[in-house]
């Protein structure tokens, strides 16, 4: 079982050996939501499925207060696992070509609803690609519904209440995830407020990443996160950014740099600064 990072010769010796996985792509363009599935209709790696930020992977319609891309409830979230072709045990791959940004959405909600067994394709699409992996073109190819049900979460949350009730405690530290011009409350292009969560660490997710779009290697990840932490605790670590999407690859580098598993804030600062009575920051 793979619950971390699958490098793409790893994914070809499955198939080849006829190892049941199941392939899940999650590009996505936040400005062109359309652009993911077309992407993905272009070119996907055989047998892959595709799934949508907005709408598999969120639930709209809620609150503000919510955030952006609010989770769906668990429950609803399994039964569209099922429909994709998930059932227990069977190893799961998500991806995308957009550096983590969207597949680590999927890799942290499959975990949320109790499935360990699945990896990142390290470096996404384009590695892949450099490995002469085999493409297909078009719509997914029709699968059978899996049987896969909701268990215990393997994904500590916490949510909006919950983090302004330990803000500023020496057990919690906030690492957001956002450019750091919008963590600065610089610019923002998206949420109606600019800023930060007062006494959070900035890490964009990219810094994660190599020039080829692959994690950095795990020694190299533990000592740049022991360094940003300055002494505290990883296990006290909650991540956050825009709306609980690009945070995951903070969290799942830290889980690479073996620092442990570690909190989502899922909702993040666009349900943070649409909550009347939190506390904003910046510079």
């Amino acid at each position: 079982m793979l619950n971390l990072l699958i490098q793409a010769r790893e994914l070809q010796a499955l198939l080849d050996a006829g190892t049941p996985v199941l392939v899940m792509d999650c590009s996505f363009d936040l400005m062109n939501p359309a652009a993911g599935r077309e992407q993905f209709e272009a070119e996907h790696v055989p047998g892959a499925v595709y799934v949508d930020l907005d709408q598999d992977l969120s639930q709209k319609g809620r609150p503000a207060s919510d955030g952006r891309h609010p989770l769906p409830e668990r429950e609803r979230f399994a039964a569209r696992l099922a429909e994709l072709g998930l059932s227990p045990g069977t190893q799961v791959v998500v991806m995308d070509r957009q550096g983590v940004n969207f597949c680590g959405r999927l890799w942290w909600m499959l975990r949320w609803c109790g499935h360990e067994a699945v990896a990142v394709l390290d470096g996404g699409l384009a590695a892949w690609k450099a490995a002469g992996g085999a493409l297909q073109s078009g719509p997914a190819q029709p699968r059978a519904a899996g049987t896969f049900r909701a268990g215990p979460s393997l994904a500590p949350t916490l949510d909006t209440a919950g983090l302004l009730a330990r803000l500023g405690r020496a057990d919690t530290t906030v690492i957001d995830a956002r450019a750091g011009a919008r963590f600065r409350g610089e610019v923002e292009p998206l949420d109606p407020v600019a800023g930060h969560v007062p006494g959070a660490l900035n890490r964009p997710f990219n810094d994660n990443l190599q020039a080829d779009g692959r994690f950095k290697p795990a020694a190299q990840l533990r000592q740049e996160f022991e360094a940003l932490l300055g002494g505290r605790a990883p296990a006290g670590v909650v991540h956050q950014c825009g709306s609980g999407v690009s945070a995951v690859p903070n969290l799942l580098a830290m889980a690479i740099a073996g620092l442990g598993t570690t909190t989502l804030y899922p909702g993040s600062w666009s349900a943070w600064c649409n909550t009347e009575g939190t506390p904003r920051a910046r510079g």
